[in-house]
């Protein structure tokens, strides 16, 4: 992957985050976390596969990663409502929305000048 996707570097480090509350979250409820951790690797990679596509193809892998990441923050607000994780948990929030952003603005180009 090229340095400089951004949005694929937020999704690598919003992967790397997740680790910890994954493994805390597998010790409760092994079905949760075999939730959360291939929604968050889903993110990054239709992030790839989107970067190595060309228009429509491209919009779509980039369309699908959104919907991953709300899974994730969705899988988080479950295993917070159950108590399974803690402070560690607000990091990958703010990664989260940083992710859930950028993806916003592959999805919804700017209209011409």
């Amino acid at each position: 992957m090229e340095r400089g996707f951004h949005a694929y570097e937020a999704a690598l480090q919003l992967v790397g985050a997740l680790q910890p509350i994954h493994d805390a979250v597998r010790l409760a409820d092994r079905d949760l976390a075999d939730q959360l951790r291939p929604a968050g690797v889903s993110v990054l990679l239709n992030l790839a596969e989107g970067a190595g596509r060309a228009g429509r193809d491209r919009l779509h892998c980039y369309r699908i990663a959104p919907g991953s990441a709300r899974e994730v923050g969705a899988a988080l607000a479950v295993a917070r409502a159950w108590g399974l994780v803690g402070a560690c948990s607000e990091v990958v929030d703010g990664v989260l929305d940083r992710v859930l952003a950028m993806l916003w603005r592959l999805t919804h180009p700017r209209a011409g000048p």
